[in-house]
Parts: C-alpha cells; sequence; structure tokens
C-alpha cells in the first residue's frame, strides 16, 4: 500500500496538476480532500488540454477511481459541468468518480456575500477568487452549513429557509438583491438529481483499500502558503491545505501518508493579496514578461518573482517532504543570469519565514544569489543528463536548500515533457 500526498511548496499554482497526471498512471484512488473551485489544475495530455477545479486531475488514468472527500466544498454547477465535459472527452466517470455525501454545497448566496465582503473591506480586500470558498467554510465551522446528506430528506428545505433568513439580512444590509426560496431550492433540488448518482460514503472505500494494499494518490488544492494557519494569514484560503488536511479531510490516518510529493515552480507566482518577498514590479521587464502567467480558475495576471528557497525549505519541514517535483524549468531558458533568494533579514536580523506575520513578511529584505542561466532549449530533454549544465546546478542547488531530492522535473507543459530521475 503507498500512500502519496501532492502538494505545493508555494502560493499555489506550482503545476501540481501536471504532477498528479504524471502520477496517476500506478494509482488506484485519487482523491481531492481539502478546498473548492478556488482551486484550478491544468493537464494536458492524450485527451486534450483541461482545467479541473474539482474533478481529481488523476482521473484520466484508465485504472484509477476518482473520490472527492467531505473536505471538499462542492459547487455543484462546476462538478457537474465537469463530468458532462470529460465524459463527452471521452474520459468516462460515470462508476469511478464518488463524491462524499459529508461534503458540504456551495449555495449562491456564499458567492454573493463573498463578493460583498470583498468590496466593503476595499483597500483591505484579501483578493479572494469569489468563488463562495470562505464563506461556506465559515458556515461550516459555525454550524448553518447545508451537505448533501441534507439532500435525501426535507431537511435541505429547513436549513435553506433558516439560512435565507439570516443571509438576505446581511446582503440586503451591504446593498445585495435579496434570494427567493423558491428559486433556490428548485435550483438545488435539480442539482441534487444530477449529483446523486456520484454520491457515496467514502469511508469504507479508503479504509477497504488501505487493507488491500491500494495505492491512493492525494491531490492538495492550493499552496502550502495559503493555509489558514500556517500560510499567510489573512491572504489565504479557507481550509487546511498541509498533507494532514487529509486525515479530516478523506479519512486517510496520519500513519499512512508516507511519500509527500512538493511541487515547486522553478520561479515564484501568487494571484491576488498579500505578501511575496521576491516579486518583480518592473512590467517592461524581460523576466517579468518571461514569468507572466494567467491564473487558471480566475483568468488574473498571477504576481511573478524569482524562486524564494526559505519558502521551499519551510514546506520541506512543514509537510515531510519526501521529494520535490520541480516545475516549468523550461521557463528560465534563455536568462543569463538568474536569482534566488536563500534567506530572510528583518530589522538587520537574518530570519524564518515562520519569525514573522503576513505583514512582516511584506517588509523582508531578500538576500539574493545569482546562479549562470542557459540559452539551450530544454523541451527535449529526457533525461537529467541532457540538461545543460547551469540547469543541472540550479536543480541541484534547490535540492541541497530545501533537504529534499528533487525527483521529477518538467521541461514543458505535457505530460511526456517530465523527467525522472
Amino acid at each position: 500500500m503507498t500512500v502519496i500526498a501532492v502538494i505545493g511548496s508555494q502560493w499555489g499554482d506550482e503545476g501540481k496538476g501536471k504532477a498528479v497526471d504524471f502520477l496517476a498512471e500506478r494509482a488506484d484512488y485519487v482523491a481531492r480532500f481539502n478546498g473548492g473551485n478556488n482551486a484550478g489544475h491544468t493537464v494536458i495530455n492524450e485527451f486534450g488540454t483541461f482545467k479541473i477545479h474539482l474533478v481529481p486531475s488523476g482521473i484520466f488514468a484508465k485504472n484509477a477511481v476518482g473520490l472527492i472527500g467531505g473536505g471538499v466544498v462542492v459547487d455543484p454547477s462546476v462538478l457537474i459541468e465537469e463530468i458532462e465535459m470529460l465524459n463527452k472527452s471521452g474520459v468516462n466517470v460515470d462508476g469511478r468518480l464518488w463524491v462524499s455525501p459529508r461534503s458540504h454545497v456551495i449555495m449562491p448566496y456564499h458567492k454573493i456575500l463573498d463578493g460583498l465582503y470583498e468590496e466593503a473591506k476595499g483597500k483591505g480586500a484579501t483578493g479572494t477568487t469569489r468563488r463562495g470558498i470562505g464563506p461556506v467554510f465559515a458556515d461550516k465551522v459555525s454550524y448553518n452549513g447545508i451537505r448533501w446528506t441534507d439532500f435525501t430528506s426535507d431537511m435541505f428545505e429547513q436549513r435553506l429557509e433558516v439560512q435565507l433568513t439570516l443571509k438576505n439580512k446581511i446582503i440586503t444590509a451591504l446593498g445585495g438583491e435579496a434570494l427567493e426560496f423558491n428559486k433556490v431550492r428548485d435550483e438545488y433540488r435539480a442539482y441534487y438529481g444530477k449529483v446523486k448518482p456520484y454520491l457515496k460514503e467514502l469511508f469504507s472505500i479508503v479504509q477497504d483499500g488501505l487493507k488491500a494494499d491500494k495505492t491512493f494518490l492525494l491531490e492538495q488544492a492550493m499552496g502550502s502558503f495559503l493555509d489558514t494557519d500556517w500560510g499567510t494569514y489573512p491572504f489565504v484560503t479557507a481550509s487546511t491545505t498541509i498533507p494532514s488536511a487529509a486525515t479530516a479531510g478523506l479519512g486517510i490516518p496520519p500513519k499512512y501518508i508516507q511519500n509527500v510529493v512538493g511541487v515547486t515552480k522553478a520561479y515564484t507566482t501568487r494571484v491576488g493579496g498579500g505578501p511575496l518577498p521576491t516579486e518583480i514590479h518592473d512590467t517592461e521587464s524581460e523576466v517579468y514578461k518571461k514569468f507572466g502567467e494567467v491564473a487558471a480558475t480566475t483568468g488574473r495576471i498571477r504576481r511573478v518573482g524569482w524562486l524564494d528557497l526559505e519558502i521551499v525549505r519551510t514546506a520541506a519541514q512543514l509537510s515531510g517532504m519526501t521529494e520535490i517535483c520541480l516545475t516549468k524549468l523550461d521557463i528560465l531558458s534563455g536568462l543569463k543570469e538568474i536569482q534566488v533568494c536563500t534567506q530572510y533579514k528583518f530589522n538587520g536580523q537574518t530570519i524564518r519565514y515562520a519569525d514573522v506575520d503576513a505583514y512582516g513578511l511584506d517588509e523582508v529584505e531578500c538576500m539574493y544569489e545569482s546562479f549562470p542561466g542557459w540559452s539551450e532549449d530544454i523541451s527535449k530533454a529526457k533525461t537529467f543528463e541532457d540538461l545543460p549544465a547551469n540547469a543541472q546546478k540550479y536543480v541541484k542547488m534547490i535540492e541541497e536548500a530545501a533537504g529534499v531530492p528533487v525527483k521529477m522535473i518538467g521541461v514543458g507543459p505535457a505530460r511526456d515533457e517530465t523527467i525522472r530521475r
């Protein structure tokens, strides 16, 4: 039995979808255990190019069964859209995708409130995806949530009536328009009818799979530093993003998670507000244009920066990484010189990430070390030895600083553009 957790070692968008797609061929189960459709995994394979938000991105492996755990919050319209898209693309998920009935449902008032809260904060806005993630998790922990189990009886109507009474007061107070009970009820009853064939309690599936020595591939949503507790709070997501969340969100006991793959981008990006110590602010610079990306979920332009080794090092220690999957190394090709942040200084003292909060992290001074770049196109490299000498040195520098071996290297966006060491 093998349980592999795939996590992002930065602020998300590290390329976890590609890593999962690459590893899924040997998995019996691929599972999401946290977050919601605020996470976006891009997968490019023989079926096409896909942007996946809820269905595990390892679902393309023909022998893998997909699981969406109770720790995931589900927007039914997004889930239904993804299921239909996959089925039409030749990736049949019927009978091989199961959703926990314990998972909480994103309601229309969650998305409305997400936007109204952001607008009310003004300059202090968090920079959320406005997908309703924060409000649905807030309802979950304040006993106001609606779960798929509620749809099996008239409990859904009872809970919806209470929630609309509460939420409409807040919505109208913030300048929004009240929601109609009958409209929301009918819409979500229709959603339930489409999702019902995929609902199944996962406890026995997980426990029986562990006993039968099955391989589980756990897909983290977001990145380590968007974690509610260990991230740059309040500029974080609303769920736990480190591997321990798989215990609460899926039912995997901690002792089974022995392999943790930390997906690390060869540079750093971030979407939304919050500190980004190595951020490149010159939008006209060659490096900024080279690193520029568009977020899979929101379509927003990602903020970019040089690789931050302190962030990667902290993520490795926090999650117990056993190996690193380095992505987008090919993007660095053509740079004569590559800057890397090796440590932070604050008030003249060398500090760790954990020594300051998000606002302090915005004030740290990055200590940079320069590394020579390479001009060669590395997208055709099949082995580590095929890489230019300076690219090899860059990889070795990262694994030495993190204390974790780099065992996978992405040299292009497609599945087969991956070096396995």
